[in-house]
């Protein structure tokens, strides 16, 4: 019995992740907020090391230095009018450089490559905790600004002529993937998530009619690429997060040939 939770207990894992990130997904895609999706993921390191040096939930410190990663960019592209692209990378660097400086720095004993590339079979309640809370996130926001999120996705500046609050909007949404990104480390890591973050939306993105379809779909994509991924990983004793990386890029290939 015990052998068969500690086996179904990554399974759960895997699949929730695999429908919350494709959902969060598509939002980003069509809010052409993947780039800063991926600034987030990498921006979490600093907040995590903080937080376990001090006894604190990691979680909360990679939401705070993920947002703050965020805003960083954010404000060095209104103040200098810098090319966004190098900003956000120049950003994702430096925090990511900080975040594995203070590991020896605060003396922490951490396992990096868990962290960046996700370890499912490590997985506990509190990771599964985690994930449900971040579904709550996505439903929130979902359920309160649907509209608004569409509008901005369709005409960004039309929404903020509209007086929609677009600045509100995009820092909501920096919160809620902070949390998704948090969520998933145990997973596929805060590297390799963006890969489900963005994969799964792709193949059927224009053949859907609306928002809502294209996170259905998508998550239905990202429920076979996470679950599937971690039950060829077992008998091939493989770590799972950076097989489904690989399925992510795999899923991507037929899409070369279509267009070509």
């Amino acid at each position: 019995m015990d052998e068969i939770v500690f086996w179904l207990l990554p399974l759960l894992m895997a699949l929730l992740v695999g429908i919350l990130c494709p959902v969060m997904g598509t939002l980003l895609v069509t809010q052409r907020r993947v780039l800063q999706a991926n600034l987030i993921s990498h921006a979490v390191l600093p907040g995590l090391a903080v937080s376990v040096a001090f006894g604190f939930d990691p979680a909360v410190g990679g939401i705070i230095s993920g947002i703050l990663g965020s805003l960083l960019a954010e404000r060095l592209q209104r103040s200098s009018k810098l090319n966004e692209e190098a900003v956000i990378n120049t950003v994702l660097a430096g925090f990511l450089g900080l975040g594995v400086l203070l590991i020896p720095l605060l003396g922490l004993r951490l396992d990096l490559e868990a962290l960046l590339f996700g370890d499912l079979l490590t997985v506990g309640w509190l990771d599964i905790c985690r994930v449900l809370v971040a579904c709550l996130a996505v439903a929130l926001l979902l359920g309160t600004r649907y509209r608004q999120l569409v509008y901005l996705g369709v005409d960004p500046e039309g929404a903020a002529a509209a007086g929609l609050p677009v600045r509100g909007l995009r820092l909501a949404m920096s919160a809620v993937t902070a949390a998704v990104i948090v969520s998933a480390m145990a997973a596929v890591g805060v590297i390799l998530v963006i890969g489900l973050l963005c994969a799964p939306v792709l193949p059927g993105l224009r053949r859907v009619k609306s928002l809502r379809a294209a996170m259905v779909q998508a998550a239905v994509v990202g429920l076979a690429l996470s679950g599937g991924g971690f039950l060829l990983a077992l008998p091939l004793n493989l770590p799972p997060g950076p097989l489904i990386g690989v399925a992510c890029v795999v899923l991507l290939c037929p899409l070369a040939r279509r267009s070509t």
